[in-house]
């Protein structure tokens, strides 16, 4: 059958088929803008002012079109960027964190942070996280609004990029982040985290009564 060139090609020839396409190409294009976000942002070419809305912006849209997008069309983000042959290892590193880089490195940008209710609500947050653990939560979609509000919370405090806690607090973002919503992390992981954050909760107190870390509100 011979082919008409002014004829448009279509990838699809179902209603779902388009969908799944569009959601496919919506995914693309969260990861380079991502791609240059990061690079604008490292290049100071954005303030992290404008920056920390946008890129929070893009990473709930890419959590939001996962959910759209079947397992077997996205098995992982490496094997996305593989069958599409993407080189974009700034937003792959941001999508696997899951946090701007301004929370994941304190910012300069916190001035007045470091108060009495900042306090509170770190510590409120740490003690939300380890009640969940201690209640054997075990679930993505469980643990990771309370670990990334921890994390917000706690990159405020511009010593927090000298504390070990902070290592230990990434380390299970990315860990959580490598799971579908509803997977679950093993007993040992849960352990090792539970012991992973009360020992950053410690080291939080102790930076606190160690120094002046707090100005009041």
């Amino acid at each position: 059958m011979p082919i008409n060139p002014d004829e448009e090609l279509r990838l699809y020839t179902t209603p779902a088929e388009r969908e799944l396409y569009d959601s496919l190409a919506t995914l693309f294009s969260i990861v380079v803008s991502l791609e240059y976000l990061e690079r604008a942002y490292v290049r100071d070419s954005i303030s992290a002012k404008e920056y920390t809305p946008a890129c929070t912006r893009l990473l709930s849209q890419y959590k939001g079109i996962l959910k759209l997008v079947p397992e077997r069309e996205f098995p992982s983000l490496e094997a996305f960027m593989e069958r599409f042959r993407m080189d974009n290892p700034a937003a792959v590193h941001r999508l696997k964190l899951g946090v701007p880089a301004t929370v994941e490195h304190s910012s300069g940008d916190n001035n007045g942070g470091e108060t009495g209710k900042s306090v509170a609500e770190v510590t409120q947050s740490f003690i939300t996280l380890l009640d969940a653990l201690k209640l054997n939560m075990r679930a993505k979609d469980q643990l990771h609004p309370y670990l990334s509000d921890l994390m917000a919370g706690y990159s405020r405090f511009k010593a927090s990029a000298e504390w070990e806690g902070r290592g230990r607090i990434l380390h299970w973002l990315i860990t959580l982040n490598a799971l579908s919503a509803s997977d679950e992390i093993t007993d040992e992981q849960s352990r090792q985290m539970l012991f992973d954050i009360e020992q950053a909760y410690n080291e939080f107190f102790r930076s606190l009564s160690s120094g002046p870390s707090t100005s009041g509100d």
